[in-house]
């Protein structure tokens, strides 16, 4: 990708057209060397979260970087337990205090309900949370705001009850999980769908079928899943801990036909 290729969120803040995920890196060396490896290979565009446990590692390697702070996107989540307007307020003066940025320029609800209770309805607690990321993004800590595994049925309850809508919505998305209903949703709502797990953490990899499209373009599985989402009007965010793929995950600046898009959907 270029440097210069960018989604643009609905208060006109622009955002790097790839991310680079820190999910499942463990603080320390390792999760800094994987974000001054992503900077090094061009991305600019970092994505982690509280529940992640690596903010200060992920702060330091972009403080340490030499690159402007203003040329590097950073995205952040609050927890997904944090269901009370206290607790928000709490642990976002956290997250900013661990990550070690005088600001940072997106930051979402890591999802609609906690993790041990996947599917159960948040719904009110999620609209008092929300009053908080409201707050923070007009104190200039934030420059937008977000949500992360909401459905339809989530997103309303935010848009129907918030001065501010959500810019982003973070979900699972991939080649073979298309999410076609949310995603078709944040659109006409004028919220840019990012797709975290592109390569399915790694199951797509294996795929006979998916590695036929991609040598057609002479590229790996994980370059064209990666570009799918992209093709797809979505922002990817693929993770990697090694410098080669880092640096393959980024180069993708190529088009899939109409047809092996198509394919690919019905995979």
């Amino acid at each position: 990708m270029k440097s210069s290729d960018f989604f643009t969120l609905a208060n006109g803040v622009t955002i790097p057209a790839i991310g680079f995920g820190t999910w499942q890196i463990p603080s320390g060396d390792i999760a800094y060397d994987s974000v001054k490896e992503a900077l090094k290979a061009g991305y600019r565009h970092i994505d982690t979260a509280q529940a992640y446990g690596n903010e200060d590692s992920v702060g330091q390697a972009i403080l340490d970087s030499g690159i402007d702070r203003s040329e590097i996107f950073v995205t952040s989540k609050l927890p997904a337990e944090i269901k009370s307007y206290d607790q928000a307020v709490r642990r976002i003066q956290f997250t900013m205090k661990k990550i070690g940025l005088y600001y940072i320029d997106l930051y979402l609800i890591h999802a609609p309900w906690p993790w041990t209770e996947i599917g159960a309805d948040y719904t009110k607690e999620n609209i008092e949370v929300w009053k908080a990321m409201e707050e923070f993004h007009e104190s200039g800590k934030t420059r937008s705001i977000g949500i992360s595994n909401f459905s339809v049925k989530d997103i309303d309850a935010i848009l129907e009850n918030s001065r501010t809508k959500p810019m982003v919505n973070q979900i699972k998305l991939h080649i073979g999980h298309p999410q076609v209903e949310i995603t078709d949703h944040c659109r006409k709502n004028g919220i840019l769908v990012e797709g975290y797990s592109p390569l399915a953490t790694g199951k797509l990899l294996n795929s006979k079928k998916i590695a036929e499209i991609a040598n057609k373009y002479g590229k790996t599985v994980a370059q064209l899943s990666i570009r799918y989402v992209l093709q797809k009007g979505a922002l990817p965010l693929p993770k990697s801990t090694h410098p080669e793929y880092i640096r393959q995950n980024i180069d993708v600046d190529f088009e899939i036909t109409p047809d092996d898009i198509s394919y690919l959907d019905n995979i």
